[in-house]
């Protein structure tokens, strides 16, 4: 594809998503950017108690992340679409075939931003991406 035809289906791809985002119930939409396959994912924060125990607290697990802001970058550095976390810290986006990269923002409360995270969607759905923030409890 040449970097025309590159730049054309990115910018329709932005065209796509603009107004995406958190509904006023506070759950996040699901995001497509023409036909592809579901990548999906699960975003958290941890530690949630100061001491760990051994064998694990059940009730200091990570908890899940509502309303984050994800970001996803082509191979090229486009941005082509801003994925908001539902309230149980899912997220789902449909994307083409191609390398991308989830660009995780800053969440209030949270210290710093999640490790961004290159990823492939292939010939099928692509689940489990794990996005994991930091609490700052230590």
């Amino acid at each position: 594809m040449s970097h025309r035809a590159l730049l054309i289906v990115a910018l329709l791809g932005v065209a796509a998503v603009s107004g995406c985002g958190t509904q006023p119930d506070g759950t996040g939409t699901p995001t497509t950017i023409g036909p592809g396959y579901a990548a999906s994912g699960y975003v958290h924060a941890g530690p949630t108690c100061p001491v760990e125990e051994d064998p694990p607290d059940p009730d200091c697990g990570d908890r899940p992340v509502a309303g984050a802001v994800l970001l996803v970058r082509t191979a090229t550095g486009v941005v082509i679409a801003e994925i908001t976390t539902d309230n149980d810290g899912a997220f789902t986006v449909t994307l083409p075939p191609g390398s991308y990269t989830l660009v995780p923002q800053p969440v209030e409360g949270l210290m710093g931003r999640a490790a961004e995270q290159d990823f492939q969607v292939v010939d099928g759905p692509l689940t489990g991406i794990d996005v994991s923030y930091d609490t700052g409890i230590r």
